[in-house]
């Protein structure tokens, strides 16, 4: 149940209703409360303000009047933009990059503060009452001295609101093409990457590896979809009540479908009930989510970097900037112990054990995802070299350098089939430098 809330959570903050809805109903309760002030007569000293210009009826129906219908023609022109920069970014950056601009909170909040403002502007609008209007109640009739009813201080609060509208539309409109932007986009996912990396492994100056799993029965799964959350702290509470070992055979992101292994139960024989609890566990979902799933964000990596080194868009810059980020995430890696699983302050690793991946599981899923499409390319293939030897400085032992050397060698191999002349040479030098450069920090 926990991991199918968490799911729900996600899906919801990764909505475009949900900070408007949120908005629209603060709203809706602050122009219940001014118009509640302006009718008890609680904001008469607003009158006493010359330099407020008390309305009068007719003006304050045209002054809201402008507010609701400017703002709601605001927030149709900022959805259709977004919506536009969505398309734009899928498109080119690659479809999994939807959920990122979804999730941003600027986008959210910006259409939840003009759809806000229309709503205030439209209750406040329905209490004004003209001169030659009778009052509905005597509260309305003693609400002011003066003829008709004009609230005031709710149209105060308006023109608040819409100063602060105006100033969202102008950090909205630098925020989109900002957030379109390669290197921006490059820097979210890097930066998210990172702060995942150090999270889920805290213990720096390490080099453990994940250690082997205990064979056991398979729970199978009886549901289709991408494993969205996995509920570690409800499996630890099933193999303590249970006296049980659970061992998982899939890891947040992977697809499953009827008949694949969840997970391996061992130190009992597991009944109907038991292989139920432990699917209850697992929520699933249409896509991935970077929620408990780091690989995930190196997937996105790898997909930016694949797509500029595609023949059709033949950018390698924008390829060299992803190798960038590539070996900023191993040399974190390097310097880590590997031996913990997601979310590990939930459970006893000795009662339910993740499916861990080591160092070598990272590179292949980061640099060996697009060695051969940098193999193609000239530029590409040193710079991915040069990303190599930059990554094998943070890691702590001779054996992660090891791997990030081997990768080297496999991109110079496959550049071979693709690379000739001083291109080649120069490829082939710099591998070259980069096994002293490891044979020496051995020594």
């Amino acid at each position: 149940m926990i991991a199918r809330l968490r799911s729900f959570w996600l899906s919801v903050n990764a909505s475009y209703w949900f900070y408007p809805a949120i908005f629209s109903l603060a709203a809706a309760a602050l122009a219940f409360f001014t118009v509640y002030l302006d009718r008890n007569g609680l904001a008469e000293w607003l009158n006493e303000i010359s330099w407020l210009h008390a309305s009068r009826p007719e003006g304050a129906r045209t002054v809201l009047t402008v507010i609701a219908g400017s703002m709601i023609g605001v927030a149709s022109t900022v959805f259709s933009i977004t919506i536009a920069a969505v398309a734009y970014a899928s498109g080119n950056y690659g479809p999994r990059l939807l959920t990122n601009f979804m999730q941003d909170k600027g986008n959210q909040l910006s259409l939840g503060t003009f759809i806000a403002t229309f709503v205030y502007a439209v209750l406040v609008l329905r209490v004004v009452r003209s001169e030659d209007e009778r009052p509905s109640d005597a509260i309305d009739a003693g609400a002011t001295a003066l003829p008709g009813f004009t609230p005031q201080l709710s149209l105060l609060v308006a023109t608040v609101m819409v100063m602060i509208a105006i100033a969202v539309l102008v950090f909205f409109l630098h925020h989109i093409p900002d957030s379109i932007r390669i290197n921006t986009v490059l820097k979210g996912i890097g930066r998210r990457m990172l702060e995942q990396i150090r999270y889920r492994f805290p213990n720096e100056r390490g080099d453990e590896e994940p250690s082997e799993r205990d064979e056991g029965t398979p729970v199978r799964a009886d549901f289709s979809g991408y494993i969205q959350i996995i509920d570690f702290e409800n499996l630890d509470e099933i193999a303590k009540d249970r006296g049980c070992t659970i061992g998982l055979r899939q890891r947040t992101g992977d697809f499953v479908h009827l008949g694949v292994p969840l997970a391996e139960i061992s130190g009992r024989e597991p009944d109907d009930d038991l292989c139920d609890d432990i699917r209850k566990c697992f929520s699933v979902g249409g896509m991935r989510t970077p929620t408990q799933d780091l690989e995930f964000l190196f997937d996105e990596i790898v997909e930016i970097a694949l797509r500029a080194l595609s023949p059709g868009i033949n950018d390698p810059f924008t390829a060299i900037t992803c190798m960038h980020w590539l070996a900023a995430g191993m040399a974190e890696l390097g310097n880590r112990d590997l031996d913990r699983g997601p979310e590990q302050e939930t459970y006893d690793r000795e009662r339910v054990k993740p499916l861990n991946d080591d160092f070598g599981h990272f590179v292949q899923r980061g640099f060996g995802g697009i060695r051969a499409s940098a193999a193609g390319s000239a530029m590409a293939s040193k710079k991915f070299i040069d990303a190599l030897y930059s990554a094998s400085l943070g890691c702590t032992n001779g054996e992660r350098r090891q791997r990030l050397l081997d990768e080297g060698r496999l991109l110079v191999e496959q550049a071979r089939t693709t690379l000739k002349g001083p291109s080649l040479i120069e490829l082939e030098d710099r591998l070259k430098e980069f096994e002293r450069t490891i044979l020496d920090m051995r020594d």
